[in-house]
């Protein structure tokens, strides 16, 4: 069983994953900073795959950034391109709960009460 170290709301395992994933694209200076920590670079022929995150873990992003939106404008009235900074992640916010909406009757009670609590307009 893996534990999750979580930092600042990022899964510190997912993240070193997407830095070997992406480490061609990364400058000299960030590959030399992630070796100093003790993350290396994928050897010859090593394929890292992404971790896909579970429809919870979207769930919990998405509620986060409506949480977000609604804490500082005070309503959950989202234009339907408008994206959300949660921690260094970009949410689609506007397209999240405009996706919902359409899909309301598929949504478990408590996740319909978790948009209702922000005054989600269904």
């Amino acid at each position: 069983m893996s534990e999750e170290l979580v930092v600042q709301g990022e899964d510190l395992g997912t993240w070193v994953v997407a830095q070997r994933g992406e480490w061609e694209q990364l400058m000299p200076a960030q590959q030399f900073l992630l070796e100093s920590i003790g993350v290396q670079a994928p050897a010859d022929g090593e394929t890292v795959a992404p971790v896909r995150r579970t429809q919870d873990d979207r769930w919990a992003a998405n509620i986060a950034a409506a949480r977000q939106y609604h804490t500082r404008e005070g309503h959950l009235r989202v234009p339907r391109k408008a994206v959300e900074d949660v921690a260094g992640e970009q949410i689609k916010l506007g397209a999240f709960l405009d996706n919902t909406r359409r899909r309301a009757a598929k949504l478990s009670e408590q996740r319909r009460a978790e948009l209702d609590d922000l005054g989600m307009r269904w």
